[in-house]
């Protein structure tokens, strides 16, 4: 079993998004701690946020006061709801959360059954729980509840699905709903730097992006537009302002969040995690179908932006291990939009247009040899040695490209 932890603003957010799925009948409320319980045993989210917020201090120094956490039994384990429940009740017991409020959702809406639970992080006195090494403790935790109801171990468990999030579909309507139920749980899950990193992790689901800025009565205003893509890239139905979704989703929140994944990023080793892969990958790739496939064995995707000639333009990388998104760039120079389209600038490319669903039969694979100067760079850049280019100004080379570039295909995942 493996637990996903995430901390948030908005417990509005948190819980709309597991109502909603119960609302959809997709979800169920297995149990409540120090939560008012309906006798019809159903929940209203006004009710839940007033039981909630009798819990929560008016003074508290905690950033990210909401709990949020899923438990993800391996698919072949099969639990009733009671041991589903009491498993969630032991491992809040166990991490430290017995005392606080909390909500137990169990999510019906893909094959493999898992639990969510909802709680905060502030106890009402306004001191924080204690999370100190959360991470290890409650993987600890997970393993002893592992062995207590005879559960397959959780080594070797896909991780990049434990967060399986719908992609948006237009002909099942209510795209607002639907728009919600990934952007909000993506804002507090995922690590990005800026809004094109926040823009290629949305068009994995089929949402797009636009930054609005201008002046309304003289007074200047800045916002953002959520639009449903089709599978051209096209957008569906009209889009929707950020303000009508949390405040976690808007421009203020998002920039607020890009501050804390820079700072995250920067400290920790998220980055080098997501390069060795990408580098084991890319080497060993004698295409970009065969690199694309390597790298999602290995939870990560890769969205690649091409103008009308074909040329790759921009590069981002989604490492769903780490939940980090990141531009080619920043991995390193050898990973970035220019060194890809060279190393497959002679092969043919996956057009965006085509289908998610393209086949491997769909696509010639061209053997190559591999380029060992690039390999070379690669490991220096590995090895932070630094490399002497007296190459033309990449830069120069860069302006002469836009100028050249009229219309962008599909900012989205390639297969």
């Amino acid at each position: 079993m493996v637990a996903k932890i995430s901390a948030g603003k908005s417990l509005f957010g948190a819980l709309a998004y597991n109502q909603e799925k119960v609302d959809d009948g997709k979800a169920k409320v297995l149990g409540a701690n120090l939560i008012c319980e309906p006798a019809d045993g159903k929940f209203n989210i006004g009710d839940v946020m007033d039981d909630f917020n009798r819990w929560i201090p008016s003074h508290f120094r905690t950033k990210n006061p909401v709990f949020h956490v899923s438990l993800n039994p391996h698919p072949d384990d099969k639990l009733t709801n009671e041991q589903l429940a009491d498993i969630g009740r032991e491992y809040m017991e166990k991490l430290g959360y017995g005392d606080q409020p909390y909500l137990i959702f169990k999510h019906e809406d893909i094959d493999r059954e898992h639990i969510h639970i909802v709680s905060l992080r502030v106890k009402s006195d306004g001191t924080k729980v204690k999370d100190s090494k959360e991470h290890e403790r409650s993987k600890a935790i997970t393993i002893e509840l592992e062995h207590k109801y005879n559960l397959i171990p959780s080594e070797g468990q896909n991780q990049g699905e434990l967060w399986m999030l719908s992609p948006v579909d237009a002909s099942k309507g209510n795209l607002k709903k639907q728009i919600a139920s990934v952007i909000e749980p993506l804002t507090s899950m995922y690590h990005f730097q800026t809004i094109g990193e926040y823009k290629a992790l949305l068009s994995l689901y089929n949402i797009g992006i636009e930054e609005l800025r201008g002046e309304a009565k003289e007074k200047p205003y800045r916002g953002l537009l959520y639009s449903t893509l089709d599978k051209e890239g096209n957008k569906v139905g009209k889009p929707l302002k950020s303000s009508i979704f949390s405040k976690t989703v808007g421009l203020d929140s998002l920039e607020e969040r890009m501050t804390e994944s820079s700072q995250k990023i920067k400290e920790g080793k998220i980055r080098d995690q997501t390069r060795k892969i990408v580098f084991e990958a890319l080497v060993t790739a004698k295409d970009e179908l065969q690199f694309r496939r390597k790298l999602q064995s290995s939870n990560i995707d890769l969205v690649l932006r091409r103008n009308d000639e074909g040329r790759i333009y921009g590069a981002t990388f989604i490492d769903h291990n780490n939940r980090c998104v990141l531009n080619g760039s920043r991995l390193g120079k050898e990973f970035s939009a220019n060194a890809l389209n060279e190393k497959f600038s002679n092969k043919e490319y996956i057009d965006n247009t085509q289908s998610q669903t393209i086949q491997s039969a769909d696509v010639p694979t061209i053997n190559s040899p591999v380029n060992l100067e690039s390999i070379g760079n690669m490991i220096d850049s590995l090895l932070d040695i630094p490399v002497f280019d007296n190459s033309a100004n990449p830069d120069a080379n860069n302006r002469q490209l836009k100028k050249k570039r009229k219309k962008n295909r599909r900012y989205g995942r390639q297969m």
